[in-house]
């Protein structure tokens, strides 16, 4: 007999969120029952896009409305202790959106109460789930760059530069004062982790470009790992790439290693070189360019899904994901302090 579909319910109908809608809609396995938004206008949007789904004002009233496998919940950081605790328990899994949580101590109070509960807590991380980043993975497993010694991302969205700076999209950007770093840079702590394993140790160079907003819009952070590797992130919302969507990979990619080099564009296409030749060789994949970040989104929820129906190996539980903030809060220290700072530095807070 087929196992019924996973219920789901989402909270909150942000500009984001309609991504979670979108891929919610097509995936098998699981189906969208319900959203809460307090917002009559975002619930009146969802309902454009999903016709068939009840939506509720309040959380409560979506809970009370009947049972849920997964809680989807995409809204601000402030909201994530308050609104998390109270379902643990009560619903075999939660996604949630990063920022995640306001600080690392709520985050791990809510990764501890998750582990000692039934319900499972994953945060919703899916820069690790683009499709150009799986396939890098599958090269450098099969060691066909050799040993890597250095690697570095160079963000380069151009979203950032004018007096208006993300008013038409997310607007709360321009009054974060943790920015670059906590919203945008930490898919890349994330992603260099996926690749490249764990750093040993961080620095960091971090400043602001456009003086409309009021955290930091640029800077670099190091990774510097244990067999000497670096790893590298630049980063500058000001500033631009070739792309024919600057918001698809945001950016270009370079990892050279002992035998052979790679760069991802910012079509997402993959190039590889062998030491000591002078051409880029293409390297043949493909992806679907929907949505958001070849469809990212989808994937990850897909992933989610496919562990608790079968059992897959999942990635980004919360439990997994504060090493993601703990190596955040150093990037911030590093810049703040002008040094390069161990991961086993004392206490991380």
């Amino acid at each position: 007999m087929a196992m019924p579909a996973l219920r789901v319910g989402m909270v909150g109908y942000g500009y984001f969120a309609e991504f979670h809608l979108n891929a919610w809609e097509r995936l098998t396995g699981a189906s969208l029952q319900a959203l809460a938004d307090p917002s009559a206008e975002r619930r009146s949007a969802a309902l454009k896009v999903a016709p068939q789904i009840d939506v509720f004002e309040s959380v409560e009233d979506m809970l009370s409305s009947g049972e849920f496998d997964i809680l989807d919940i995409a809204t601000p950081s402030a909201t994530h202790l308050d609104l998390i605790r109270p379902m643990l328990g009560r619903v075999r899994a939660v996604i949630c959106q990063k920022p995640f949580c306001e600080n690392l101590a709520e985050a791990q109070e809510l990764a501890s109460l998750s582990d000692s509960s039934s319900t499972l807590l994953v945060v919703h991380e899916n820069f690790r789930f683009q499709p150009w980043y799986r396939e890098i993975s599958n090269i450098l497993a099969d060691g066909r760059l050799g040993r890597v010694v250095q690697a570095q991302f160079r963000l380069r969205p151009g979203d950032g530069a004018a007096d208006d700076a993300y008013l038409d999209r997310q607007p709360y950007f321009r009054d974060m004062k943790q920015f670059l770093i906590r919203e945008t840079g930490v898919h890349w702590i994330d992603v260099f982790r996926f690749l490249f394993g764990e750093p040993v140790a961080v620095s960091a160079d971090l400043f602001r470009t456009n003086p409309v907003i009021a955290g930091e819009d640029s800077g670099t952070f190091t990774f510097q790992m244990a067999d000497g590797a670096r790893i590298g992130f630049d980063g500058n919302r000001t500033l631009d790439h070739v792309a024919q969507n600057r918001r698809l990979t945001m950016g270009e990619f370079l990892i050279e290693g002992s035998q052979a080099s790679l760069r991802l564009s910012g079509d997402g296409a993959i190039e590889l070189r062998n030491f000591g030749e002078n051409h880029w060789q293409t390297h043949a994949y493909s992806f679907e360019d929907r949505d958001f970040g070849g469809d990212c989104v989808y994937h990850l929820q897909h992933h989610v899904v496919a562990h608790l129906r079968a059992g897959k190996t999942l990635e980004n539980t919360a439990t997994n994901y504060l090493k993601n903030l703990e190596i955040q809060t150093l990037v911030y220290r590093a810049s703040d302090e002008g040094v390069r700072l161990s991961l086993d530095e004392g206490d991380i807070s």
